[in-house]
């Protein structure tokens, strides 16, 4: 096996994650890039480390994700970034994200129980559209009568959302103060936006001069 120094392995393993059109693991670098190259573990995680600090303050960040590790804009900058291409961001239904969110959170889920929570129908195109997207997949069936499939969610879920594991999906807690921000935000815009009554009653008293001037 060569050895190769670390200021060349660390310009080797940005180029590797930066050119690679998915997330790139750890053992992908050694079984591909790597594979000529006597490299411990240890210090390809190093060098990784020293990456991402190395982009921490710049636009561009080297992010862990459930498959690895890939290249990716700050999330700030995405308003400006955004303009980049014309077509629109997608929007989803306010049914599939609470269907997605069910089988986030509770999986492995079947659709049945999903409806059961919703007290809803599950459109059969939302479940297509979120197997397509390979955000959730079929991992087995219940031992009940039917055996309807069980759903969860895929690492491409986790890679599309920027997560490395389930467990970094927010808590209650943080919906909880999510809640109480937009409370918060929209009380004060309609104190911001709704007229007082002494700005009405100024309004009207010059409405009531204009018409007896007339």
């Amino acid at each position: 096996m060569n050895k190769i120094k670390t200021a060349q392995l660390k310009q080797l393993v940005e180029a590797a994650i930066f050119v690679a059109d998915a997330p790139v693991s750890i053992q992908q670098l050694r079984d591909t890039v790597l594979s000529d190259f006597a490299v411990a573990e240890r210090t390809l995680k190093a060098v990784i480390n020293e990456l991402t600090l190395d982009y921490q303050p710049r636009g561009i960040q080297l992010v862990k994700v459930a498959s690895g590790y890939r290249f990716q804009s700050v999330d700030a900058l995405s308003p400006w970034l955004s303009k980049l291409w014309q077509e629109t961001a997608p929007k989803y239904s306010r049914a599939m994200l609470e269907t997605l969110a069910l089988i986030a959170y509770r999986q492995p889920i079947t659709r049945g129980e999903i409806e059961q929570v919703r007290g809803v129908a599950v459109s059969s195109s939302i479940m297509k559209t979120l197997t397509e997207r390979e955000w959730v997949k079929v991992v087995g069936h219940k031992e009940v009568p039917g055996r309807p499939a069980l759903y969860a969610t895929t690492h491409t879920f986790l890679d599309y959302f920027s997560l490395s594991s389930l467990s970094e999906l927010p808590n209650s807690d943080a919906f909880d103060e999510m809640a109480k921000s937009i409370d918060s935000t929209s009380s004060l815009k309609v104190l911001n936006e709704a007229p007082s009554e002494v700005t009405d009653r100024a309004t009207e008293n010059k409405q009531i001069k204009s018409d007896t001037n007339d």
